[in-house]
């Protein structure tokens, strides 16, 4: 799992749906999820600190949850099929136990970033769905593990196989 932060709502332009952003910490992936204006109007509504009167939705989830004697621990956002993404909301009690409950992403997310909670994404779903943020960053990568891969003689594996023998000794 890959920890990742809500780095901001945008609007798709063709269909005005709105998307939620997820980077990772290095910002070097960012995970695009179409939602509905709904839930991406109560995210909003906590990233600007918008107070409003009377406790909204996901306000409400968070307040039944503590009242019960749980704490969101963290969202995992684990699978995505057909270009539908789910997730889990995993709460924990004082006495450990841990309880995972079904969620949509846009709701797991809404709930996580009102008590501060991690967000975390499966290897697969980012492999499936993130963009890269900083290619100039990732091709450096790339062409420094090509020379890598290009300079490499068998001789390097030899000092290597000796050095690993003689450190199991």
């Amino acid at each position: 799992m890959i920890e990742m932060k809500v780095m901001g709502i945008a609007i798709d332009t063709a269909s005005g749906t709105p998307i939620i952003v997820l980077n990772d910490k290095e910002n070097r992936k960012a995970l695009p999820i179409w939602i509905g204006s709904a839930e991406a109007s109560a995210i909003i509504r906590k990233i600007e600190n918008i107070k409003v009167i009377r406790p909204m939705t996901h306000d409400l989830i968070v307040e039944i949850i503590e009242k019960t004697g749980f704490k969101v621990d963290r969202i995992e956002i684990n699978d995505v099929e057909k270009d539908t993404y789910y997730s889990s909301i995993f709460l924990i009690n004082e006495e450990g136990q841990e309880v995972a409950i079904d969620s949509r992403p846009s709701d797991a997310i809404a709930v996580a970033i009102r008590v501060e909670a991690p967000i975390f994404v499966s290897a697969k779903v980012l492999a499936d769905g993130s963009v890269s943020c900083n290619s100039e960053k990732d091709e450096e990568e790339s062409q420094e593990f090509r020379n890598f891969i290009q300079n490499i003689k068998p001789s390097d594996f030899e000092k290597l196989l000796k050095d690993d023998k003689e450190s199991d000794q």
